[in-house]
């Protein structure tokens, strides 16, 4: 199942792209996704352990099953005042 991972902020410079795809099996997880994103994204790496993930606009824990066509979204740490 093909996923599609929207980026933002530091995460759409690193990878270079506004949506990563990411191919998981059925009943994959959060924590899943985060070990493909790295694999195919090493440079993420630092960047995916300080980063949420949501999945139909809501935050989403590691053990979150994956609904299919769900959608994703790579949410970076944000600074500032």
């Amino acid at each position: 199942m093909v996923f599609s991972v929207r980026l933002f902020a530091r995460a759409r410079d690193i990878v270079g792209k506004d949506v990563a795809l990411v191919e998981l099996p059925p009943a994959a997880t959060v924590a899943d996704l985060r070990r493909c994103l790295d694999t195919d994204y090493p440079t993420l790496k630092s960047l995916l352990e300080k980063s949420a993930l949501a999945v139909n606009n809501e935050f989403a824990s590691d053990s979150l099953l994956l609904p299919p066509n769900s959608e994703i979204a790579l949410l970076p740490p944000v600074s500032g005042g």
